[in-house]
């Protein structure tokens, strides 16, 4: 029996987009889905790319202000560094999660050979907190959360699924949820109402808000509708990966320059000028290279 009525008011799939490669970084390649121009950005998110790297091929250094960055290894693994001197590596179902705030210099280049695969997704900060200190959360594939139900398995890199809660802390009310479902499977997860929330597909194709919608395939992302959660059915003969990410809008102007996202032009351009000077958090930048 079908449980499509667990939700009275279950969020629908609003809009889709299917997130086609293209160059990125230092002979990178990416599938970018929020951050195209279909859909500029989806308060607090402000970018996901779906990211594919062999050597030498990377993300060489280059600076953030203004907002968080949190990098998900699905294969291989990544090598971080930057100007403050932290250094580390992620590897398969690893998480970087890390504040930027008001400013960091970073370079983030594959770990040894073949191909390295990997999430990252960008999430705005509160005018509140964009000039704050940055900071670091590194989670091991063994120490996140997960939990199995009726076919459907979760990682909880944040927010709560099956009763069981991710301990992150996320400076914007965040929820970071990577599925996989197997054939003839179906699940149920809550969403807070307020929020906005996405699906994002890696593998395998499934039926989302309804069990009568077409089933979508790996490589789109679903902009969800309102209401009070996602229902998810894999009807097909394959295992079904995606991952379900929302979160609180913050409900500012987002004025993005590159790497800089600020409320406003000239919080931009002071942004850039920091960066090229060496100040205001940006002090270290000029003597530091990645090695």
């Amino acid at each position: 029996m079908s449980k499509s009525s667990v939700f009275s008011r279950p969020r629908l799939v609003v809009k889709k987009i299917l997130a086609r490669a293209q160059n990125e970084g230092d002979g990178a390649v990416v599938r970018r889905s929020i951050g195209r121009p279909e859909l500029q950005n989806l308060d607090p998110f402000l970018m996901l790319d779906e990211f594919n790297v062999s050597q030498p091929a990377g993300f060489p250094d280059h600076p953030h202000r203004g907002f968080e960055t949190v990098t998900y290894m699905l294969q291989g693994a990544f090598t971080h560094q930057d100007f403050a001197g932290h250094k580390g590596t992620i590897r398969t179902g690893d998480v970087q999660w890390m504040t930027a705030g008001r400013g960091i210099v970073h370079s983030e280049m594959p770990a040894g050979p073949g191909t390295h695969k990997g999430l990252q997704l960008w999430i705005n900060l509160s005018s509140k907190d964009k000039m704050i200190e940055p900071r670091y959360q590194e989670l091991l594939h063994e120490n996140i959360p997960k939990a199995e139900r009726d076919g459907a398995k979760v990682t909880i890199i944040a927010g709560e699924s099956m009763g069981v809660k991710s301990q992150v802390f996320t400076r914007t009310p965040t929820m970071y949820l990577d599925f996989t479902m197997r054939p003839a499977s179906e699940h149920h997860q809550p969403i807070p109402q307020p929020w906005n929330a996405f699906v994002y597909i890696m593998e395998g194709e499934g039926a989302f808000g309804s069990p009568d919608s077409t089933p979508t395939p790996a490589h789109h992302c679903l902009v969800l509708g309102p209401g009070e959660g996602l229902s998810v059915w894999n009807k097909s003969s394959k295992p079904l990966r995606f991952v379900l990410i929302g979160g609180q809008p913050i409900n500012e102007p987002v004025v993005q320059y590159g790497p800089f996202v600020m409320n406003t032009k000239t919080e931009v351009m002071q942004a850039y000028q920091d960066y090229q000077l060496g100040k205001n958090g940006f002090e270290r930048s000029r003597q530091w290279s990645s090695k």
